[in-house]
């Protein structure tokens, strides 16, 4: 099963999770009862912070593929398919570093362009620190978004 049917799989079931949780909210809104409509007002948070890390997940998880439809369209994704494996088929350490450095030397040269950020934050990835390589790709969004407005303004 692809990725992005995995990915809808779940969203549906917490997007039904998530009514099924405000409809208990609402039922405990309708009693009239301090107490219960305190619980109520509380519970019916949880389904909306919900709704708002669902829509923010996917809004970054489609712009992200918009990327790499991009870049792929260039001949520019990240290629690691030569880089020596674990067993457990994660890229070797030493051979991530090197890698990352690559990326890193290639995004000093070129600090502005977001190819060069999708492909450090990629680096982050497979060198396994998530947290950096989210905030990168964070960048190459706005890079690229930037990088759209700019040649929309100029049409």
């Amino acid at each position: 099963m692809k990725a992005r049917n995995v990915a809808i799989v779940v969203t549906a079931a917490v997007a039904l999770y998530l009514v099924l949780l405000a409809g208990r909210a609402v039922a405990l809104l309708k009693t009239g009862e301090p107490v219960a409509v305190l619980l109520g007002a509380g519970v019916l948070v949880l389904p909306l912070l919900g709704a708002w890390m669902l829509w923010t997940t996917w809004r970054s998880g489609n712009r992200i593929q918009r990327l790499a439809r991009r870049l792929e369209a260039e001949g520019g994704l990240p290629d690691v398919s030569d880089l020596p494996r674990r067993p457990s088929g994660r890229v070797d350490r030493e051979a991530a570093d090197a890698w990352f450095d690559e990326r890193r030397a290639e995004l000093e040269q070129e600090p502005d362009d977001w190819r060069r950020w999708y492909r450090l934050a990629y680096a982050y990835d497979i060198a396994g620190d998530r947290k950096r390589a989210r905030a990168t790709m964070h960048k190459a969004v706005e890079l690229e978004a930037r990088e759209a407005g700019a040649a929309d303004g100029a049409s």
